[in-house]
């Protein structure tokens, strides 16, 4: 295997890891970073989607005990059953569209630097919008997961579609959206982990089968590189993150994504750097 595809790989690794959760966009952030690295075949595409397992991991052993807790009392606990079914509830909406759109509609025409560009500003925005004028920490009604019912899980799931929008970003979606729905910032966020395992697992396993036939054994050393470095980074943001919401807004990350999108675009209209698609 070719040591500096490994070493692209494990820098693809850190954007995924770092990116996930946070809600600045992993999807644009991998996208830009593999135009700058060369890695834009189709084997690189299904790469960036399957070394999300890696940041699904580092969540899972950070909410391992509210995971089991759930999951072992679902026999027993009506709370229990109620948080795996509104997540279950939560990612519908999401199955639903990428089935139906993702493939046909979303991939070959979204996913370009100008779109994850203006992403990236929009988004921004309406985070520094809903920070200043919402202030969920003084108007939330939910400031617990437990306290979600079905509809509101429901709405949640069906914010979190726009994350399949490159430079939304899924966590931003469904972090700033359950805000604006009535959550905490908390509640969000961690309805946004728990959320995201059965998003980006189903989005693992259906990409790696669907371009199976582009895939061999040879390929194990680099979604092996990718997957571990993913899971080592995501799982030092998300540990990070939860400390870092208690004390803060999200107004950094909206200054960061306006930013980050004025030089996209700047670098792509100018010529200075080439975005391939």
């Amino acid at each position: 295997m070719d040591v500096l595809l490994l070493i692209k790989a494990a820098i693809m690794g850190i954007v995924e890891g770092l990116t996930e959760f946070l809600p600045v966009s992993s999807t644009g952030h991998l996208i830009l970073t593999g135009s700058l690295l060369g890695m834009t075949d189709s084997k690189s595409k299904v790469f960036d989607i399957a070394i999300q397992s890696g940041a699904i991991l580092a969540v899972v052993i950070v909410y391992w005990q509210r995971i089991w807790g759930a999951l072992s009392g679902m026999g027993s606990s009506a709370q229990a059953r109620k948080l795996v079914a509104n997540v279950i509830i939560g990612f519908l909406p999401a199955a639903v569209i990428g089935f139906v759109a993702y493939k046909k509609f979303i991939k070959p025409y979204l996913f370009n630097a100008p779109v994850v560009a203006a992403a990236f500003i929009v988004g921004g925005l309406i985070i520094l919008w809903v920070e200043r004028r919402v202030q969920p920490e003084k108007t939330a009604r939910i400031l617990d997961v437990d306290q979600m019912t079905p509809m509101d899980a429901l709405k949640v799931g069906m914010v979190q579609c726009l994350g399949m929008i490159p430079g939304t970003s899924r966590s931003g979606s469904t972090i700033i959206g359950g805000m604006l729905l009535g959550l905490s910032r908390k509640a969000a966020t961690d309805f946004s982990f728990f959320l995201a395992i059965p998003t980006l697992l189903a989005a693992s396993v259906y990409s790696l089968w669907s371009e199976r036939h582009n895939l061999s054994s040879a390929d194990l050393p680099l979604f092996g590189v990718g997957f571990v470095v993913s899971f080592l980074a995501a799982w030092v943001c998300v540990r990070w993150l939860l400390r870092f919401i208690s004390t803060h807004s999200f107004e950094l990350f909206a200054w960061y994504r306006i930013a980050f999108g004025i030089v996209v675009l700047v670098t792509a209209w100018t010529g200075m750097v080439v975005w391939a698609d």
